[in-house]
């Protein structure tokens, strides 16, 4: 019987360039691997899901920044996914540029005390 590490060997290490989470992801871009029906709107770094025996199961941990280029998870501190994946840093200096939604967002992120 093959163990799941096996089955989705590491490619290589993620890490936020924002917050420095870092694991070692198992894949990358669009068309996860035992999920079949799934295609992702952005290229992400991808893991399968530890806490169940599901093959078809997996993680987002990030993507790149579409204007920055920087690599950051999916963190709530370090960026949002409108159409793209933005950091919150460049979401916060193209505020303007978000539609009103994102903006309110934005301001109930700010408000929301650290973990």
């Amino acid at each position: 019987m093959q163990s799941s590490s096996e089955d989705h060997p590491a490619k290589g290490l993620f890490e936020c360039q924002l917050c420095g989470f870092a694991t070692p992801y198992s894949y990358f871009g669009q068309k996860p691997p035992n999920a079949r029906s799934v295609v992702l709107l952005e290229e992400c770094y991808v893991m399968k899901d530890p806490f169940t025996p599901d093959k078809g199961k997996f993680l987002i941990l990030g993507s790149q920044c579409c204007l920055c280029n920087k690599l950051v998870c999916v963190g709530m501190e370090c960026s949002l996914f409108y159409t793209k994946r933005y950091c919150l840093p460049c979401v916060r200096e193209n505020r303007e540029s978000f539609p009103q939604e994102i903006q309110m967002d934005l301001e109930k992120r700010r408000l929301q005390p650290s973990s």
